[in-house]
């Protein structure tokens, strides 16, 4: 079974910055894919950014420039920068995690419970 545990999140004023953390833990052989994700009270999850094991990264066109993603693959975490927040970035934030555990071929999807950002004006 895997874990991924989320920390992080608060208020903070627009133009403010926020680091998030998430750190999995479990019975892990390899992680393949890392991001992060968000959703906005009444809309849906939206893909924030992703980040390989060859640290490759893709953002959404709405942070690009703003944020930034990270991870330390012998640790296991990911990380997500965000800078210049706006009160539209306002979401809970959630770690998500392609991981292949022990034993097994394919990996398998996980997600963390999320982390509440809020964004004044």
């Amino acid at each position: 079974q895997v874990q991924l545990v989320e920390s992080g999140g608060g208020l903070v004023q627009a133009g403010g910055s926020l680091r998030l953390s998430c750190a999995a833990t479990g019975s892990i052989f390899s992680i393949d894919v890392m991001g992060w994700y968000r959703q906005a009270p009444g809309k849906q999850r939206e893909l924030v950014a992703l980040i390989t094991s060859g640290d490759n990264t893709n953002y959404a066109d709405s942070v690009k420039g703003r944020f930034t993603i990270s991870r330390d693959n012998a640790k296991n975490t990911v990380a997500l920068q965000m800078n210049s927040l706006k009160p539209e970035d306002t979401a809970v934030y959630y770690c998500n995690a392609v991981v292949r555990t022990t034993g097994n071929y394919y990996g398998a999807n996980y997600w963390g419970k999320g982390t509440l950002v809020t964004v004044s004006s």
